[in-house]
Formats: structure tokens, sequence, C-alpha cells
């Protein structure tokens, strides 16, 4: 089997390829346009894996994705390709646009003209993995039942619409050319190699250097946590198991307001590098224009019809995580440039 993964180098894409290459023999493409949120340090020591092939190319190229197929033939791919932070497509969609919903037709097109070259039988086991998230569900009262694979979309950032987008296209593809499509919607993740403008990395990385920990509003914002290593092993079961056309949902049954996880991780921090009430370094800031309330995920469907559920509690996931940047400085002063400061002391200056 050769398995293409789209947006290879970036935080869930290379925590896929570190899971698949532990796990299985597949030959593995790695495809990433090395964004900023792209960097080929989270693929360091796999890149010299024989069965690693590396390709710099965007998914909105026509031309550069017939070739990545009809060079490589992949068994299946897994989408994760995605320009993802909520802020970022705030202040501009344009990017979101492109590569989270025209880059998903781009490469939906090359797919299609790929499989109609194989035989039947190849056809039947090729695979088109879409990864997505729960944002595409939109906001949730705090009464109000977790989403499930059957709610109604109701995305509120342009990031969010244009995964929704995304979503709505691999169904069409699905049920007018019976592209083997498949979809996951995901609750909140974390975990080694993110890019720390994502909450639980920014916190690590702030709270190490003495900075203050930003948190949006009253720090009430609800989220379901799910670690990258148990999504990875969802998208393994779902890509080996799910059937064609189906839509899963995976969450980690880790429902945080925003200010608790920020307080759990002052008080791991503080177990490893005692000393410090970090809690004494979070400030409250203006909140995101549009903040949604709170996700909630339902994944009784995944649990029941593939078996699966997450290893880590959140506790258990966040200290795995924690070690993880401790033991990590390198890679995480290495991905922090000039822009990335700039970028934080814009959208989190206190309120």
């Amino acid at each position: 089997m050769t398995l293409l993964i789209t947006g290879g180098a970036g935080f869930i894409g290379s925590n896929l390829v570190h899971y698949a290459l532990n796990h299985a023999s597949d030959h593995l493409v790695i495809v990433d346009k090395l964004t900023y949120a792209g960097s080929l340090l989270n693929l360091d020591d796999v890149l010299k894996d024989a069965r690693v092939a590396f390709v710099k190319a965007d998914i909105g190229d026509a031309e550069a994705m017939a070739r990545l197929f009809a060079d490589h033939r992949p068994s299946a791919v897994v989408n994760l390709a995605a320009e993802t932070h909520v802020d970022r497509s705030i202040d501009g969609p344009r990017p979101f646009v492109d590569t989270n919903l025209v880059g998903t037709f781009v490469l939906l097109e090359a797919a299609r003209a790929y499989t109609a070259s194989l035989d039947a039988d190849a056809r039947a086991r090729f695979r088109f993995l879409h990864v997505s998230t729960d944002e595409v569900y939109g906001s949730l009262g705090a009464n109000d039942p977790a989403f499930c694979e059957t709610t109604a979309y109701a995305p509120n950032s342009p990031y969010s619409a244009s995964k929704a987008a995304s979503d709505h296209l691999v169904r069409a593809y699905r049920h007018t050319y019976g592209l083997p499509t498949l979809t996951t919607n995901c609750s909140n993740n974390y975990g080694p190699r993110q890019f720390p403008e994502k909450l639980i990395p920014l916190m690590i990385t702030n709270a190490l250097a003495g900075k203050s920990l930003p948190v949006y509003g009253d720090g009430r914002n609800v989220r379901d946590w799910l670690y990258v290593g148990d999504h990875c092993a969802a998208i393994a079961v779902v890509l080996e198991r799910g059937a064609p056309g189906g839509v899963y949902n995976i969450g980690g049954s880790a429902e945080m307001s925003n200010l608790d996880v920020v307080h759990t991780l002052c008080a791991i921090l503080a177990d490893h590098r005692p000393g410090i009430d970090y809690k004494l370094q979070i400030r409250f800031v203006a909140d995101r224009p549009g903040h949604d309330r709170r996700y909630a995920i339902d994944a009784s469907k995944i649990r029941s019809e593939l078996d699966w559920q997450p290893a880590e509690t959140f506790q258990s996931g966040l200290r795995r995580t924690v070690r993880w940047y401790l033991d990590n400085a390198q890679w995480l002063a290495s991905v922090q440039s000039k822009d990335y400061q700039k970028w934080v002391d814009l959208h989190y200056a206190a309120a």
C-alpha cells in the first residue's frame, strides 16, 4: 500500500507520518507546501526512511497533483493540507478559501481522474479520507447535546466555513462520481509538534519564557480536547474499516474551558519546573470576534462501529505534551520567527 498524506509536514500530518511508520510497513508519500506552520523539522527523523518520499507542492496546483498521482500511484489519500487557525482566517480569509476549498477541489479532481485509470479491484480498494473539524457544526449552548454526524452545519468563521464547503465537495464527489471518500470531523487537537499559535503550545512557550499567558474574554469558552496520537489512531481505523461515504466524529471526551486548560497546564509545568507560580502570568485579553462558546463531540459512532476510543485522558495527554516541549526546546526556538512574534503581540494585546 502507498499512502499519500497531504499537509504531512504540519502538526497532525507529521504525527500521522510517525504513527504510520510505527504501525505499518506502507510506503508514504508526504506532500506539503511548507507554509509557516509546516516544517521539515517535524519530519527530520523520518525523511531518511526508505519507505518515505517527500514532495514539496501545493494541493491547489492541478498539474503537480496530476503528476503526483501518476508518479506514486497511491492506494489511499489522507487530506490534511489546510489553513487551520481561526484568528488568521479573520485577518485574511483568502488563503483559507484557496487551500481548504479550492485545494480540496483540485485534489478531488486529481483523485477522480486517477481512479478512472485503475482496474475494478484497485478502484474498489482506493480511499480518499478528508480530515475536517467540529467547528463546521457551529456553536453550542451550555446544555445543548454534543455534535453528532447528522448535526446541521452552521460555520461561524471564515476558517470553519471553508472547511464546511470542502466537506460538502467531498460528499458530492462520493454521491455524483462514486469516489470512495471518508470524512472525519475532529475536536481540538493538542500534542507534539503543534505550532505555537494554538492555545496549549502558546501557553507552554510563554510560560517558559516568563511572558504573559493571554486568555481570550472570560476564559469560559469550552472545547473538547483530543490528543493527536489518539487522532492518528482514529484516522488509521477509519481508513482501514470505515464505510465508503462515511462520516465519523472523533473526540477525546474531554470538555474543558480554556481557563481550566491553562490552569491545568500551569500545574503540570510547576511539577516539572518548580518554584514559579505560572498562574500569576495569566492575563485576560480582548475576545476574538465571533468567538464560538462551546464545542462538544459525540464520538459514539466511531466507538461502536469501528471499536475506537482515545487511549489518553486529558491529564495524561497534556503531561506527554509538556514533556515533549521541554525535551525539544531547540524545535520550539526554531519555529519562532520575528513574524511569529509580531503576530502574537498583535493578537494578544491585553484587554
